[in-house]
């Protein structure tokens, strides 16, 4: 889900005034000055529940002169679920699935020992909950050269992003590409971590160079971007957990 800003000009007009939530058909819908949004594929924007619903209104409510979609993260991933997911269940499972293979809280760096040890702390707990709970268990290997990982971990996880409804399997995938790993994004989708603490272990090594040679603006403001959709995703996972 790329967040990269269009520019001001190609943007829509805001063309509503009014955004509210109404219970529909067992589930919670978007209307703007009465009317239902719309997906791109023409469906009803229908919500699971009233608080992923209100966090969607918010979205479209905090637009200003234009519309800007990559402001609205929860909404597109609305519209991935619905219009997309459905029909590619197994595919995007398999993507969870491929990400344990490589996953990047099992590549540590061969050095410095600090950086090592930072990446540890912050991916050893998780890698032992992950086995623990789920069922996969990996192994770590040093530098980024992948390792066989085992099968029966794979295949754990491909079956628990199947087991999920549309909605949290849209969020998972999301969260997996986010973070550039299974296990992290699982840890959130499962509430063992929050989103934001996964975000900040999924750039231990980012930091560590930022701290060695510093940050430029545009690296600096591709970094927020992420974190916004990393909280956007706290607030996606605690509507499920409600």
């Amino acid at each position: 889900m790329s967040n990269t800003s269009p520019n001001r000009q190609d943007l829509p007009r805001r063309f509503y005034k009014t955004v509210s939530v109404v219970e529909s058909d067992g589930g919670w819908r978007i209307e703007l000055d009465g009317r239902p949004v719309k997906t791109p594929a023409k469906a009803e924007l229908s919500l699971p529940n009233e608080t992923l619903a209100r966090h969607t209104a918010d979205e479209w409510e905090a637009q200003g002169e234009h519309i800007d979609p990559t402001a609205m993260p929860i909404t597109r991933l609305a519209n991935v679920a619905i219009d997309r997911t459905p029909h590619t269940r197994e595919e995007l499972a398999q993507e969870v699935a491929k990400y344990t293979t490589t996953d990047l809280v099992c590549h540590l760096a061969e050095g410095p020992t600090e950086l090592r040890e930072r990446q540890e702390e912050k991916w050893r707990p998780l890698r032992d909950w992950a086995g623990r709970s789920l069922g996969i268990v990996l192994l770590p290997v040093e530098g980024v050269i992948a390792s066989p990982q085992p099968d029966a971990s794979t295949e754990a996880a491909r079956l628990h992003a199947l087991s999920l409804d549309d909605f949290r399997l849209t969020a998972l995938v999301w969260a997996t590409g986010l973070y550039g790993s299974a296990v992290l994004a699982l840890a959130v989708e499962q509430g063992e971590i929050d989103a934001d603490d996964a975000f900040e272990r999924s750039r231990i090594d980012e930091a560590w160079q930022i701290e060695q040679w510093g940050e430029d603006a545009e690296a600096r403001q591709a970094t927020e971007a992420r974190r916004a959709d990393a909280r956007a995703l706290g607030k996606l996972f605690s509507a499920f957990a409600r």
